[in-house]
């Protein structure tokens, strides 16, 4: 077997096992090179399966090669690089571990050819995840991991169900295309949609990221949800269903991101809201909105954990997550803090950087199979954007009041994995060939046309007007946004302390009414089974009877047991 043929997830996880075993400079030399050496393998990667073994009745293709698989192989192993040089100065040597092997996880989906293979790595992603999050040293980090593995958990057995029934009934668990017309299919897709976070079962999301540790939270901003996407590209393109699911997603990003004070959950729910264009433009399913789809995956990673970087920095340097708790540290975090800006703008879509150059992809794809409601939707989600994180996120952590915080800037490890994703941020904004050329399908599109620089631009500047006219209203406060976890955290834990409250309450009158039936058998059997000490008296199974007697007994039980037998 070449090199070429060995999948490039392997390197990863090897290289995961390795931090655990070498230390001081070698390990840092593992921690980034591991994922360089990912990348090369993920470019030499051919289209087509590449190899085969048999496993049963079927034949497991662990290796096959497309460029929507590249796209996504090449951007998770330049994340893991960039994510390891962010942390490794910082992040303890098991974190860094599970962050390779969740990256690894990563990578085998991208090129697992059968829905076995992509299950296995899927899981191995739930598995490491975890443990990336129970890498923080917050409170509350034991307890957000447990929530999270229990819901990635329910979206792996729901995912297997649907999975095995394919294999059943059609005899085939090859990664193809399929439509959500039977139980199997449908257990699939909402497998897929747990991962991709969408509503009512995202929780998961904003309640875990912020809980992990700074460097933590760079890592699981990138794999999950764009590993979902990806899933959802090869297994659902076209499903009317999803663009649906893509707007409420877009929408329920926004209103959250809006009504949070952690710095953290900000961005997290921002994330739904980015993958919510994704999956929009998935169910839309044309060559240019899967083009669009995987382009602002490509995009959002960067621009993403560009974002979680710049928090983390903040954190790690204040200690405190609440923008109500922090401002104006531009003053001394000025690379920080423009980084972070870029970030903003890009996720905002601003014209000159990636978030335009892919987002805007995926308008044209609505506006070309005529879908108003969509096209205007996905504008006003642009704008929302704009707001929660274009300038909420910036504006109260790095300006507006001075909270007399004066911490360093980010060190220079952090500030080197910073600048990396700010000037691919800017260059695939101003030259968007660079990734459009890695995309699916042929690119015929022109970003940068008078006519939708305007439309942004309006856009975007209209936004950030009114938000500086409702500033009052954005007033950062400490507030608890409820969301369906809400069903599993308090209605359920309440309801099940309820069924248990009723449960002991009808085991204690079970339990008496027991004990009193008893009572009464021992009196019953002490009256016809002992001699009584007082008239000596005897009970009738006390007293000695006559072997004619007895035998009469035995003869009449031994007549009925057998009438009963033969009847």
């Amino acid at each position: 077997m070449t090199l070429e043929l060995i999948p490039p997830g392997l390197a990863l996880l090897l290289g995961a096992l390795l931090i655990g075993l070498v230390r001081g400079a070698l390990r840092s030399v593992v921690v980034l090179a591991a994922p360089l050496l990912t990348l090369w393998m993920a470019w030499q990667v051919p289209d087509g399966v590449a190899f085969d073994i048999a496993f049963l009745d079927y034949r497991i293709e662990p290796l096959e090669g497309s460029p929507v698989r590249r796209l996504f192989a090449i951007i998770f192993a330049l994340m893991a690089f960039v994510g390891g040089l962010y942390a490794y100065r910082h992040a303890r040597w098991h974190e860094l571990a599970a962050a390779h092997a969740y990256a690894a996880g990563a990578i085998g989906v991208c090129f697992a050819g059968d829905l076995i293979t992509l299950f296995l790595f899927w899981e191995l992603m739930a598995l490491t995840s975890t443990f990336v999050i129970w890498s923080g040293s917050q409170r509350r980090t034991r307890s957000a991991g447990i929530r999270y593995a229990i819901m990635h958990l329910l979206g792996g057995v729901i995912l297997k169900v649907g999975i095995e029934g394919v294999a059943v009934h059609t005899g085939s668990i090859d990664v193809q295309a399929m439509m959500v017309n039977n139980f199997d299919t449908a257990m699939i897709l909402i497998g897929i949609l747990i991962n991709a976070a969408a509503p009512p079962v995202s929780a998961w999301l904003s309640d875990a990221y912020p809980e992990s540790s700074p460097t933590g939270s760079v890592f699981l901003s990138a794999f999950t949800t764009k590993t979902a996407v990806l899933a959802l590209i090869l297994l659902f393109p076209g499903e009317p269903l999803l663009v649906g699911i893509g707007l409420f997603m877009v929408m329920y990003g926004i209103i959250y991101a809006l009504l949070e004070n952690n710095i953290r959950r900000i961005l997290a729910f921002s994330i739904v809201n980015q993958v919510g264009f994704m999956v929009c433009a998935i169910g839309i399913g044309t060559e240019m909105a899967l083009n669009g789809a995987a382009a602002h995956a490509f995009a959002h990673i960067i621009y993403k954990a560009l974002l979680f970087m710049s928090a983390g920095a903040v954190i790690l340097r204040t200690g405190l997550n609440r923008c109500s708790e922090v401002g104006g540290l531009f003053r001394t975090m000025p690379l920080t803090a423009i980084f972070g800006i870029v970030g903003a703008l890009s996720i905002s879509g601003f014209p000159l950087t990636s978030g335009f150059t892919t987002k805007t992809l995926i308008s044209q794809a609505a506006a070309d199979e005529t879908l108003e409601f969509t096209y205007f939707t996905l504008a006003a989600a642009s704008a929302g954007v704009f707001l929660h994180a274009g300038i909420k996120f910036p504006w109260f952590v790095f300006f507006q009041r001075d909270s007399g915080l004066r911490p360093k800037d980010a060190p220079w490890n952090m500030s080197a994995a910073m600048l990396i994703f700010a000037f691919l941020c800017i260059l695939l904004g101003v030259a968007p060939d660079l990734l459009y050329r890695l995309l699916p399908y042929p690119v015929d599109y022109a970003p940068y046309t008078a006519g939708k620089v305007l439309f942004y631009l309006q856009l975007l500047l209209f936004s950030g007007l009114a938000f500086f006219l409702l500033l009052p209203l954005m007033k950062r406060t400490e507030t608890i946004s409820l969301d369906a976890d809400w069903l599993w955290r308090v209605a359920l834990l309440g309801g099940a302390r309820a069924a248990y409250a009723v449960l002991r309450k009808a085991g204690h009158a079970l339990e008496g009414a027991v004990n009193r039936v008893a009572r009464k058998l021992r009196k019953l059997a002490a009256r016809h089974m002992s001699i009584s000490p007082e008239d000596g008296r005897s009970g009738v199974f006390a007293r000695t009877w006559p072997i004619g007697a007895t035998a009469l007994w035995i003869a009449v039980l031994l007549t009925s047991y057998v009438f009963v037998y033969y009847l």
